[in-house]
């Protein structure tokens, strides 16, 4: 094996033509030199410090890729002392071997030296991979680490705490930030600005605002001057804790410290109004933003669409436009595509098509969010050819499917039937290397399960699990709901199991379906035990679970029973529905129990329920009966 790597070395100088200094030679010589079986592995020849150095300094990077594993800790460290100077090169030389080959130490050394790049990024991501690799263990043992690195190196500035900071930040590992500010506190370290900016922004995001606002007051108490984005963060803070007053204070308070508030502290309040349906409170903020000198934007603008249009106010939002060129607010594809949701939502295809053209003729290019909701809407309404038409649109103006688009595809082919067409969708998302979503996955196995495919069905359930994709409920629903109505209780209820084992709580869905199965093989008291077993989970029964029950009793012409449990349905608060009648009416009509079916029927009408084609077949059938019953007499 020696042998070998000496004589790729001897190949690899001869074929590069590259001289060899003497240094090298020797380290390269020393490499050759036949192993003493007596000697231990440890004490083997390395390439030296000087060596090493050398090459690097002559940027010989195929060399070292050949000699790394050859270096020891000792020489690279000492390397690492010598070009603390030179951060580009130690950046490079981490790039060229693997991270592994480098013990904590020297891989701390390296983050020191490249924090002092111009360029944060490369220390960043040498962080990053360490924090990924495990081997330092907690924060506490890496701040350690970087500590005593910067000292050896006799590096005065922090800057690489604010870069681990940033780095769990990155991670969205929210414990190992919060401690290593305080760590950085307990030196004497005062993080910067930018990065205690990052972490509000971080807790924001994972929904821990009480931490937000203990990191707010510390940074007060330590006097870490506010820039605008962290108001911004504070005021998004308030918004979700649904503190709009004092998010307005906030404005003023910025004010105050002479700083000036933008569009997006604005648009932050603005957003948090609409989306409570409080439109004059945004208004207000609108002309309270203009009359200080802040010009509405596009979003500013969009968020109140939206919200009207979530009102079903949709011409009322559609009015904003004009407004908007009134006061030379540019027009965007998101006011657009707001309308045409708006609208597709409504079963206005003609209008939403009328503001998709407008888009065109306003030189604004329509983005795969319009055509996703266009396609889906027309789907929904069986047009296939105008489907193919907007697919093809979409490819003339070379704007690609993203997975929004194929899943919209996926459902609606799923749900027309059309199986073949589902999967060679699938097919051709995957080869055009778009990553499938969960979404898709609960589409694909939906519709092998209404096509009675439940093998593939479970195969594919299977496969999505290998990938990585992790299951929710729907998916779950989807699955159990197949088994029952291709009547495999057994498998139904091994994935009740398999959920549980992995923390997925069933709800009342998964429990309907369940019990729906059991009805259908007749098996009502089964049924029944899953009602009180959902009670005793915190799962409230909902009217379908009663239905449900009903059904599977009255099916079974036990008619006392069912309506005990139509009694116990109104008890808990539920009013019967439509099918509660007819079901109740159906047994009773079974059950030549014609006159207690009619009256049935005068209680449903005088709750302003209306009779459909069902109830009054079930009584033609029963009076059918009752008219031969008195013939045969």
């Amino acid at each position: 094996m020696n042998q070998c790597r000496a004589l790729s070395i001897q190949k690899l100088t001869q074929c590069c033509q590259i001289p060899i200094r003497p240094q090298l030679r020797a380290s390269f010589s020393a490499l050759s030199q036949p192993r003493n079986p007596d000697v231990e592995i440890g004490s083997e020849p390395s390439v030296s410090e000087r060596s090493l150095l050398d090459l690097i300094s002559s940027s010989q990077w195929h060399l070292i890729k050949q000699v790394a594993c050859d270096v020891n800790s000792s020489a690279i460290s000492s390397t690492f002392h010598s070009l603390r100077k030179s951060p580009e090169l130690v950046i490079k030389f981490v790039e060229q071997v693997e991270l592994g080959s480098l013990d904590v130490q020297n891989c701390c050394l390296a983050v020191i030296i490249a924090s002092s790049n111009p360029s944060p990024k490369p220390a960043l991501q040498l962080l990053k991979k360490i924090v990924a690799d495990g081997r330092v263990g907690d924060i506490n043992a890496l701040f350690d680490e970087l500590w005593h690195a910067r000292e050896v190196l006799g590096v005065e500035t922090s800057v690489v705490f604010d870069l681990l900071i940033n780095c769990y930040c990155e991670m969205k590992r929210g414990e190992e930030v919060y401690k290593c500010f305080y760590l950085m506190k307990e030196k004497g370290l005062v993080a910067k600005i930018e990065s205690c900016n990052s972490m509000l922004n971080l807790f924001l995001k994972i929904n821990r605002t009480d931490t937000v606002w203990v990191l707010y007051a510390e940074m007060f108490r330590m006097k870490i001057s506010s820039s605008v984005y962290t108001y911004n963060i504070m005021i998004n803070v308030l918004c979700k804790e649904g503190k709009l007053k004092k998010a307005r204070e906030f404005v003023g308070d910025m004010e105050s410290l002479g700083i000036k508030p933008t569009v997006v502290t604005y648009n932050t309040i603005i957003h948090a109004y609409c989306v409570r349906g409080r439109l004059e409170g945004a208004r207000n903020v609108m002309k309270l933003m203009s009359s200080r000198g802040v010009k509405p934007d596009s979003y500013s603008y969009n968020s109140l669409m939206s919200a009207m249009c979530k009102e079903g106010r949709a011409e009322d939002a559609s009015k904003l436009l004009s407004e908007m060129e009134e006061k030379q607010v540019a027009l965007t594809a998101a006011n657009f595509n707001t309308l045409i949701d708006a609208y597709c939502n409504k079963g206005d295809l003609e209008e939403a098509l009328g503001y998709k053209n407008e888009m065109v003729k306003r030189r604004i290019k329509p983005t795969s969010s319009t055509y996703n909701m266009v396609i889906h809407a027309l789907l929904m309404e069986d047009k296939a050819a105008e489907v193919e038409a907007m697919i093809g649109e979409m490819e003339e103006k070379g704007i690609g499917f993203d997975v929004v688009t194929y899943n919209i595809l996926i459902n609606g082919y799923s749900k027309c039937g059309n199986l073949k067409k589902a999967f060679s969708l699938y097919d051709e998302m995957l080869s055009k290397g778009i990553q499938a979503t969960r979404e898709t996955y609960t589409l694909l196995i939906y519709v092998l399960s209404r096509h009675k495919r439940m093998k593939e069905a479970d195969d594919l359930f299977q496969k999505t699990l290998k990938k990585g994709v992790r299951p929710d409920i729907l998916m779950y629903n989807v699955l159990i709901d197949g088994h029952c109505a291709n009547g495999n209780m057994e498998r139904a209820f091994s994935l009740l199991k398999e959920m549980e084992s992995k923390r997925i709580k069933p709800d009342e869905v998964t429990y309907n379906t369940l019990m729906h199965g059991r009805c259908r093989e007749g098996k009502v008291e089964e049924a029944r035990e899953l009602l009180d077993e959902m009670r005793k989970r915190g799962i409230e029964p909902d009217h379908v679970s009663y239905n449900t029950l009903i059904s599977g009793y009255s099916k079974r012409g036990d008619l006392k029973d069912a309506f005990e449990v139509r009694d116990e349905m109104f008890g808990v608060g539920f009013n019967p529905t439509l099918l509660t009648y007819n079901t109740l009416i159906e047994g009773l009509c079974k059950n030549q129990e014609g006159e207690q079916a009619e009256e049935l029927l005068r209680e449903m009408v005088s709750r302003g329920i209306a009779p459909d084609d069902s109830t009054y077949l079930s009584l033609i059938e029963a009076m059918g009966n009752d008219a031969s019953d008195a013939q045969s007499s």
